[in-house]
């Protein structure tokens, strides 16, 4: 594995899950680096790196390690079950096993390798009660006074999802921007469009909060996954089609089990310029 921590130049990975990039930063064995001006410039396509989120991996007293994720836009993240599931590879690599323990701000985490090399992570309990997801005032969460009445699901991080008839001719872009700055979302909102395919099966579009467009987003499986249960579209367990690929969702006693593909890109190191942009 590569030395994160040398002094040439702060070390990074590029990873993928379904599509959903990341920039990981392994900070074990020295303090946090990450900011929001350097999460920004970082996450610029252009002029820099370019991810949907951002992973920090810090030292944990309780567990294998720590997460704290960042968007795109420099605003910092609760939860991404795809960069989760991308770095427990990473972890599990290192330490040679197939299974580890990790803490987010959700708590304390469960991640495996499956037999058929999935990487699946226990995103926890989704949060269902309208102050915690949190919206702005006590409404119903499975069916929002919203147009198109959609539902509202946290995992760890607010999601507003609309089931539709037809999730490829959505605006997702116009829609999407304007549900996450609704006010009845005070911590802004990833935003979901889903439509069913099967009883086991959803094609699922995301707008993510703080990132916009994304090829796929495991926290908004998980939570589509649920709000489908919960309206009696679909099981608990679940797979969702996205435009990056392929997740599954198992929503068990235990936590919203995610299920998916992970990939290791590249790694590369940050120039001083840019790390002097934190």
């Amino acid at each position: 594995m590569m030395d994160m921590g040398a002094t040439s130049g702060l070390g990074f990975m590029k990873m993928h899950g379904a599509g959903n990039d990341f920039v990981v930063i392994d900070s074990r064995g020295r303090g946090a680096v990450m900011s929001a001006g350097l999460a920004r410039a970082l996450g610029d396509r252009h002029r820099g790196v370019g991810f949907d989120q951002l992973a920090e991996i810090r030292d944990h007293e309780g567990a294998d390690f720590a997460l704290d994720f960042w968007n795109s836009d420099g605003s910092r993240a609760g939860a991404c079950g795809n960069a989760t599931r991308c770095v427990c590879d990473y972890i599990m690599r290192d330490l040679g096993r197939d299974a580890v323990a990790l803490v987010t701000a959700r708590g304390r985490l469960h991640a495996v390798r499956r037999t058929d090399g999935l990487v699946s992570v226990n995103m926890g309990a989704p949060q269902l009660l309208w102050s915690e997801i949190p919206l702005a005032r006590d409404v119903v969460p499975d069916s929002l006074p919203l147009a198109g009445a959609p539902a509202a699901v946290g995992m760890g991080n607010p999601h507003c999802i609309f089931f539709v008839e037809d999730a490829e001719a959505v605006d997702l872009a116009g829609q999407g921007a304007a549900v996450e700055t609704d006010p009845l979302f005070p911590e802004r909102t990833n935003v979901e469009f889903a439509s069913l395919i099967a009883p086991d099966r959803l094609r699922l579009r995301v707008w993510e909060r703080g990132a916009g467009i994304t090829l796929a987003c495991g926290s908004g499986a998980c939570a589509t996954a649920v709000a489908a249960a919960r309206r009696g579209l679909t099981g608990r367990q679940v797979v969702l089609e996205m435009d990056g690929g392929t997740l599954e969702v198992d929503w068990r006693e235990d936590g919203v089990w995610l299920s998916g593909p992970v990939a290791h890109v590249f790694e590369g190191r940050l120039s001083p310029a840019m790390m002097a942009l934190a």
